[in-house]
């Protein structure tokens, strides 16, 4: 696991940020309606070394970076990459399905971590299909732990009609208020890029 790409410039990933967004390869999930299969599937392309010069040229373009994946919590220099962002005083934010919470617990301790946007897949009557993993129990231990160090974080889930239904979303939303989370929620749209792990159509 490691970097697989990098996009250099993007305004939509951090909100009212410039950042580029680092695609980190490996994911402890397959999740159908994932698009993202080449980047889950694939070998890291670009070193560690090549990243912190990638940054060092973005100093003075760059407000902030933006950890995505795949998963990138798993990777073993998550820390190592996250510190050289911060010392080169860039934000960053990390796109994390939550159930590494070991690793994000530190990263945030440390002062790594500015913002975080957690998936929430779904309830978990239906997170094993969705996602192919049992791994609802770690992402409920993240949502809490977020909520109660009072964290800058948005909660988000991705829809396609065939795995979650309105009631489903209304159960999600519930539950996320009863845990004590006041900040937005976001319901993305699935995204039918021809190709994702559970063979899924718009």
């Amino acid at each position: 696991m490691g970097i697989f790409k990098i996009t250099p410039f993007n305004l939509t990933d951090y909100a009212g940020k410039i950042a580029c967004v680092v695609w980190f390869c490996g994911c402890n999930m397959r999740c159908q309606y994932c698009y993202n299969t080449e980047i889950v599937l694939g070998e890291p392309y670009i070193s560690d070394e090549d990243f912190c010069k990638f940054l060092d040229s973005r100093k003075n373009k760059l407000d902030a970076v933006v950890f995505s994946g795949g998963e990138c919590t798993l990777t073993k220099s998550f820390l190592k990459l996250a510190k050289e962002v911060k010392k080169r005083g860039f934000l960053l934010k990390v796109d994390t399905n939550g159930t590494n919470l070991k690793i994000l617990k530190e990263a945030i301790q440390l002062g790594l971590i500015d913002y975080i946007a957690l998936d929430f897949k779904s309830l978990k009557e239906k997170f094993k299909d969705i996602t192919n993993s049992n791994l609802y129990d770690e992402f409920m231990k993240t949502l809490k732990y977020l909520i109660s160090i009072n964290f800058d974080f948005e909660v988000r889930t991705t829809v396609h009609n065939s795995l979650l239904s309105s009631d489903d979303i209304h159960s999600m939303y519930k539950l996320l208020k009863e845990e004590g989370y006041n900040n937005e929620y976001f319901l993305q749209n699935f995204l039918d890029t021809g190709e994702n792990f559970g063979n899924l159509k718009a």
